[in-house]
């Protein structure tokens, strides 16, 4: 019979059982607790020294003595704690002195040294065993961490490393403390310095958004996208948006980089479905339904304002300006130009495909439900309100209407490379008000809002006689148009017109008003039409 240390010689007894021996030593604690408090005050001692003014401090190998000696400490504590729960409880006397260090090598000085990284790295994995699938120590630690002042927290300065690997490291633990948590999911949202993470962590997802899938970037992406999906699935979504408000701001970056993780989120769940969704994915829904109907009117709002004072209109729905042609491009320079004009814009298309996506699903739910599937959680049905959500007095299709009129006005679409004004001849040179800023933000936006009307009035008999009533018709018929701003926006545009027109006499007899010659190029595809001036 092989003794257990001749077994570990050997190589042959499993790791688990390693830890549980060595952590069995009554000795090792009190010398490990020694080591760590000895390495704090030394190093920081060091530190200490190192900014005062005096010109003798320590030579540089002391440094990197001491930053080898910390390596080698946090490995051993980081392996002799991995999943036994007794040694987790045992070691975590030395969170503190662990932080301490951590906080030293996230330094900006620090960092500048390629070492530091393996250092903070192998630091930050020591704490992360400390706690990882130990419900009490977990729970003190993030407690402690949401706590603590924003100069001392070690996951802000970690997120901002440049080293990929010390992010996926970070990213992971944040992960492990969260994970199954609602508390500690909304403490992130609730406290300044869970805020602060939470900038952190966009900031972060921005940087590595490029990442190669299989490198360390693009697994820490894929990191953090998981800590997003917690978030998002704990209805934090409103209360984060809110959180990165600007004063005098109608949409922050962080907003916005928010709203393209829900969208992703979203159509992620859309494209994996292969069943019917979850009752918790429903439920998340059900959540942001309210949260994206007040950005939607929020965002379309100040978009609808912002066009009308480009082009010289301060009134809305106010009667076609002097300086504006028949055909609806205007001839002159722009009255005031808006610089969040297409950051806005950016934000409305994001917001739109969410809602698409969450009324197309509902739609899916709504005939699971008539075929009498039991399994289909009994919830409202988010199309449906999403038709009947209201603001100062307009529906959101009605919204949805006047900032697809208003920027059928101020955007020229775009054809083999060149702007065409609406009546579809080449602009004059320097007369469209959409040329004049950054279009950048306008990319999809026309699609992107014709295809949501579409959804709206899908088979729903009330909202196709709502869009008529709001002078919609002609305004989708204008969009049945080539444009490479908006790929395949004539496509959505006549669907949606063919949704509108199906089984509603009152609509189809509107269009017929329209006595516009129809012609056929060489493809046998139908030739743009001359612009619809309905009513």
């Amino acid at each position: 019979m092989l003794s257990r240390k001749t077994l570990q010689i050997k190589g042959l007894l499993p790791p688990l059982c390693i830890r549980e021996y060595v952590g069995a030593d009554p000795r090792l604690w009190p010398d490990l607790r020694k080591l760590w408090l000895s390495l704090a005050r030394t190093q920081l001692t060091f530190w200490d020294n190192d900014d005062s003014d005096e010109e003798d401090g320590r030579p540089e190998y002391q440094n990197d003595d001491l930053r080898s000696v910390c390596t080698g400490l946090a490995k051993f504590t980081r392996n002799l704690v991995a999943g036994v729960p007794q040694n987790q409880s045992r070691a975590f006397e030395n969170e503190p002195e662990i932080r301490r260090l951590l906080h030293f090598y996230t330094s900006w000085s620090e960092m500048e040294n390629s070492e530091s990284f393996v250092t903070a790295r192998t630091l930050t994995q020591a704490l992360s065993n400390l706690v990882t699938s130990n419900e009490t120590l977990v729970e003190k630690l993030w407690k402690t961490y949401m706590k603590l002042p924003e100069d001392q927290v070690v996951l802000i300065r970690l997120l901002t490393s440049p080293d990929p690997r010390t992010l996926l490291t970070t990213l992971i633990f944040t992960l492990n403390c969260v994970h199954g948590s609602r508390k500690r999911t909304h403490l992130l949202t609730r406290t300044t310095t869970g805020i602060r993470v939470c900038v952190s962590l966009l900031d972060c997802m921005l940087r590595l958004y490029e990442e190669d899938e299989e490198s360390d970037g693009g697994k820490a992406f894929n990191i953090g996208y998981s800590i997003f999906i917690r978030l998002i699935e704990e209805g934090t979504v409103p209360d984060l948006y809110e959180k990165f408000t600007m004063v005098d701001e109608i949409i922050t970056p962080h907003q916005t980089t928010l709203l393209k993780l829900v969208d992703s989120y979203l159509q992620s769940i859309q494209l994996n479905a292969t069943t019917i969704l979850k009752p918790e994915v429903v439920q998340t829904h059900v959540a942001l339904g309210p949260f994206l109907a007040k950005c939607f009117f929020s965002l379309s709002i100040y978009a609808q304002n912002a066009i009308r004072r480009s082009l010289g209109d301060s009134e809305p729905n106010h009667p076609a300006s002097p300086n504006q042609t028949s055909s609806g491009q205007i001839d002159s320079p722009p009255a005031e130009l808006d610089v969040m004009l297409p950051k806005v814009c950016e934000a409305l298309v994001l917001v739109a495909q969410c809602i698409a996506t969450i009324s197309l699903e509902a739609v899916e739910q709504k005939m699971c439900q008539d075929r009498g599937d039991l399994s289909v959680a009994s919830v409202a049905n988010m199309k449906e309100f999403f038709i009947e959500a209201t603001s100062s007095g307009q529906g959101l299709v009605e919204s949805l209407i006047e900032v697809l009129r208003m920027l059928d006005l101020f955007l020229p679409r775009i054809n083999f490379g060149k702007p065409l004004s609406s009546s579809g001849l080449p602009s004059p040179q320097g007369t469209s008000v959409a040329s004049s800023v950054d279009s950048t933000g306008f990319s999809y936006l026309k699609r992107d809002l014709v295809r949501l009307l579409g959804v709206l009035c899908h088979e729903v008999r009330a909202v196709q006689d709502r869009i008529r009533m709001a002078k919609g018709i002609p305004v989708v018929m204008n969009l049945c148009v080539i444009d490479e701003r908006n790929p395949y926006l004539r496509e959505h545009a006549i669907f949606t017109l063919h949704c509108l027109l199906k089984n509603n006499t009152e609509n189809q007899a509107l269009v017929d008003e329209v006595k516009a010659p129809a012609t056929w190029d060489e493809n046998g595809v139908l030739k743009d039409l001359p612009r619809a001036n309905l009513g």
